[in-house]
C-alpha cells in the first residue's frame, strides 16, 4: 500500500515536469487562399533568417508543413512566410513549444473589428511596418560582407554573412517591426564597397544589388 501511495505521489509531482513541453517542433498551416512560396523560421536569437525550408517546392493553400527543430534551438522562434504575390509575413516571438500548428491566413477570414478611436486599424502596421527584406545577389562576384542598419543607428552594426553570398543568391534579412529606414551596405570580393543609405524597406520584399 505505502508502495502505491509513494508512486502515486511521485506521478504527480512529475505531471507539471512533463506538461512543459521542450519540443520547439509544430506544423505551418497555410489557410490564405493562395500557396506560400517560402518558409523561414529562426531563433530570436539569430540575425538571419536562414534557408528557405520549402527549398524549390510551395505550400498550397490548405496544406501543413511539418517544420521540425532541435530543442536545442530553444523555444522562441521568428516566422516567416513568402506568399505566391510577393507579399511576406513574419510572426515573432512565438513560443513554439507551447504551439502544434501555426497558421497564416485564419485571422483575413475572420470579421472585422473596428479599431478603438485613435489608433490604427489591427494589422495595418503589418502591412506598411515590416522592414524584412531579401537582399540578392545579381553581381558577377562574390558578396563577403553585409550590414545593414536602422538610419537611428550610429554604426554598421554586425557583419551579417557566415560564408560569400555567390552570384545569383539571396539573404534573407530579418529586422525589428516598424522600423522601415534603414541603411545597407556590402563589400564585394574583390574588397569594393557600395551603399544604400535611407532604404524604406517596408516597401519591398527583394534589394538587388548588380
Amino acid at each position: 500500500m505505502l508502495r502505491r501511495v509513494l508512486l502515486v505521489l511521485g506521478l504527480l509531482a512529475a505531471a507539471p515536469a512533463l506538461a512543459q513541453s521542450t519540443d520547439p517542433s509544430f506544423n505551418l498551416v497555410n489557410r490564405s487562399g493562395q500557396a506560400i512560396n517560402e518558409i523561414y523560421v529562426s531563433s530570436v536569437r539569430e540575425p538571419n533568417w536562414g534557408r528557405d525550408l520549402l527549398g524549390t517546392n510551395v505550400l498550397p493553400n490548405g496544406r501543413s508543413f511539418p517544420v521540425r527543430l532541435a530543442p536545442a534551438v530553444g523555444c522562441r522562434q521568428d516566422v516567416r512566410v513568402v506568399f505566391a504575390d510577393g507579399r511576406p509575413e513574419e510572426r515573432r516571438n512565438i513560443d513554439t513549444c507551447g504551439i502544434t500548428e501555426l497558421v497564416f491566413g485564419a485571422a483575413a477570414a475572420a470579421p472585422a473589428q473596428p479599431a478603438p478611436p485613435g489608433q490604427p486599424a489591427p494589422g495595418a502596421a503589418g502591412a506598411s511596418g515590416n522592414p524584412s527584406f531579401n537582399l540578392v545577389n545579381q553581381g558577377r562576384q562574390a558578396m563577403r560582407e553585409i550590414y545593414v542598419s536602422s538610419i537611428r543607428q550610429q554604426d554598421w552594426g554586425q557583419q551579417r554573412l557566415t560564408q560569400p553570398l555567390q552570384p545569383g543568391a539571396y539573404l534573407p534579412v530579418s529586422l525589428p517591426m516598424d522600423d522601415c529606414v534603414n541603411d545597407v551596405r556590402i563589400v564585394w570580393a574583390d574588397g569594393r564597397s557600395e551603399e544604400r543609405r535611407r532604404i524604406d524597406t517596408c516597401q519591398m520584399v527583394n534589394l538587388v544589388f548588380q
